[in-house]
């Protein structure tokens, strides 16, 4: 694999010499040419001179830059841009950490890993890497690569450093007609209606990291050749589009397909959603229990208590009297005879 670029890096007085390697390979995807549909022969991109009106050669194309106040276009030779006044040319400065999450991933362009152009590069380079993946920050700087000036963050990523480009604020565009014309109301069992959806969807799998359709391209390309009907296999069923009328009801049955999707038991999420009102039915039942207790069979008992308090009240009363009685009765006998004797006397 061939270097992209070499630069150096600059981390405050450090300075580590790189070389940068394409991350990714944009060749594995899928693409078509051109072709005339009346013979099949291809279609090319011939380049024409807009003057001459004749085909012109790779080593007479050059550069050129069109300003945008006017309808001209400058001629530019590589000694031209070489001579720019651009310290970002060779070196990328790194302006600032930052948190990874501070990127906007809108900004995210090619990536590249990079690794040491020299012996003495390998400390400080370590060096730089384990200190962002210990301080959780990423690098931000300017590079200037092939002929452009642009923006780039610097991250660690396991034992390497990777450089991913980064495009500018100005080139965001912004969000004017994109957002809803009216103000949507999003009610609380809508969301969390959303959320056990996002839960049952589960981990990726490695199938879904896979390009089906480059390889239902591929046979539909060789029963092409061999004259046959292509064989696609049975797909999963995919789902059918049109209007949500009932917003609720397509985010449970999205909910039971993912489960169906993985083999899972549809009734877990009837049960797993069941569970939550048996336990208000049975904090309901146990309230109503508990309701009867104090104020039905509580009410006799308090009564049955009270009326027994009452007769154990009068019992005792009524006993308190006839003591009383007979006290009394035994003082009169005692007088009596006490004057029967003063009188014999």
């Amino acid at each position: 694999m061939r270097p992209t670029a070499k630069f150096s890096i600059s981390f405050g007085l450090v300075t580590i010499p790189v070389a940068a390697y394409n991350a990714t390979d944009t060749s594995a995807s899928v693409s078509f040419v051109r072709i005339h549909t009346a013979d099949g022969g291809r279609v090319r991109n011939q380049p024409v001179c807009s003057l001459e009106g004749t085909e012109v050669s790779p080593d007479e194309i050059g550069r050129g830059y069109r300003p945008h106040d006017a309808d001209v276009v400058v001629p530019l030779s590589d000694e031209d841009l070489e001579a720019l006044p651009l310290p970002t040319a060779r070196t990328l400065t790194i302006l600032a950490f930052v948190a990874g999450g501070d990127i906007d991933p809108l900004q995210m362009g090619k990536g590249y890993y990079l690794a040491t152009d020299s012996p003495a590069a390998a400390k400080p380079y370590v060096l730089l890497r384990e200190a962002m993946e210990r301080h959780e920050r990423v690098g931000l700087g300017k590079i200037a690569l092939h002929g452009r000036e642009t923006l780039a963050m610097i991250r660690p990523m396991g034992d390497a450093l990777v450089m991913q480009v980064l495009l500018w604020p100005h080139q965001i565009r912004s969000m004017d007609g994109v957002l809803p014309e009216r103000e949507v109301e999003v009610h609380p069992n809508e969301v969390a209606a959303a959320e056990t959806l996002m839960d049952s969807f589960g981990e990726l799998s490695e199938d879904d990291l896979h390009d089906h359709y480059r390889e239902a391209l591929d046979e539909l390309v060789a029963a092409k050749l061999a004259h046959r009907e292509p064989e696609f296999g049975t797909g999963e069923e995919q789902p059918s589009g049109g209007q949500v009328m009932d917003l609720m009801a397509a985010l449970q049955d999205s909910v039971r397909a993912a489960k169906r999707s993985r083999g899972e038991d549809e009734g877990d999420t009837g049960r797993a959603t069941a569970k939550r009102p048996a336990k208000k039915a049975a904090a309901k039942t146990s309230t109503a229990s508990g309701t009867k207790s104090g104020t039905g069979s509580g009410t006799k008992s308090g009564t049955k208590t009270a009326s027994g308090a009452a007769a154990k009240k009068s019992a005792q009363s009524t006993a308190a009297k006839s003591t009383t009685k007979k006290t009394a009765g035994k003082s009169a006998a005692k007088k009596t005879a006490s004057r029967g004797a003063r009188r014999a006397g």
